[in-house]
């Protein structure tokens, strides 16, 4: 019965961490005039000092010794985050939030290649499939922005869904059971490269009292208590049904935009998108009857 009940928490957990991260476009949206660096820095600094407290509470007060122990993979992982967490304000900023999510959805089909190439893990058929059928959902995608436009939004969005790929590799290589330390390095390295990004460019710090809320609940209530409930259900929920959970993030998001701002996307980008998250989601319900390979050193 304990078990049940942990399992059913677990569920619960990742689809509130996926439901707060949906809200994440709208937040940006609503930020006016803030240039992508200013958001990447302004919710970086709010987020350090949640994660800082949620990962004091879990070691029992040894967040330093937790900070160390994720190493070179923290520092690598950190830095896929930077470019996840840029990529992905650019990307909402200039593309269609259904088109940017959509993309950022082949994040664990990138995982997928990059733990093959560089940690030889096999990846199955059915994950093959699944990689080549997304990438016609992307092309789909892809190709509308370019022919309006928006390349740079798409290239924004898949070099964020590469990013955390690049995050999540690092710590299946160093076998890191808990994220949270290496997501404050990524926020650290976040707040730092925003803050160089702004000096170098000559533009201001300065933001609107409503724009540095805005940030504030992004940085420690939608990214930094939405990962705290992803990973604390992670530990107890199936992997492959992780990534059935996780496509409420993809599907809400569009949603929200839509409701309070009127954003509608493109007939091209929800046909694109719906082949993106079948392929995702097909791959994901095969991966249930397979448990996942040991990684090999």
């Amino acid at each position: 019965m304990t078990g049940n009940s942990d399992y059913r928490r677990g569920i619960a957990l990742v689809v509130t961490g996926a439901a707060l991260w949906s809200l994440m476009p709208l937040a940006i949206r609503q930020m006016g005039d803030a240039g992508a660096w200013q958001v990447l820095f302004y919710r970086s600094v709010a987020l350090i000092p949640f994660l800082y407290w949620v990962v004091h509470r879990r070691s029992g007060g040894r967040t330093g010794a937790r900070l160390r122990a994720t190493g070179r993979a923290g520092v690598i992982g950190g830095i896929g985050l930077v470019f996840a967490f840029a990529g992905a304000i650019v990307a909402i900023q200039e593309v269609p939030v259904a088109n940017a999510v959509f993309l950022f959805a082949a994040a664990p089909l990138i995982t997928a290649v990059l733990a093959w190439l560089l940690l030889g893990e096999p990846v199955r058929r059915a994950t093959w499939g699944a990689i080549a059928v997304a990438a016609a959902g992307i092309f789909v995608m892809v190709r509308e922005g370019l022919v309006l436009g928006a390349g740079l939004g798409n290239i924004a969005a898949l070099l964020s869904a590469a990013g955390f790929a690049t995050f999540t590799v690092t710590l299946r290589w160093r076998r890191l059971d808990d994220m949270l330390p290496a997501v404050m390095v990524g926020g650290i390295l976040s707040a730092l490269v925003g803050a160089a990004v702004i000096l170098a460019r000559g533009e201001s710090f300065a933001l609107p009292v409503q724009s540095l809320g805005l940030a504030a609940v992004m940085g420690a209530g939608l990214l930094g208590l939405g990962m705290a409930s992803y990973t604390a259900g992670s530990r107890v929920v199936p992997a492959a049904e992780i990534g059935i959970l996780s496509l409420v993030e993809m599907m809400l998001a569009p949603i929200w935009v839509w409701l309070f701002l009127g954003e509608r996307a493109s007939a091209a980008t929800f046909a694109g998108g719906a082949v993106l998250l079948g392929a995702i989601a097909l791959n994901a319900l095969t991966g249930m009857r397979h448990r996942p390979p040991p990684i090999t050193s």
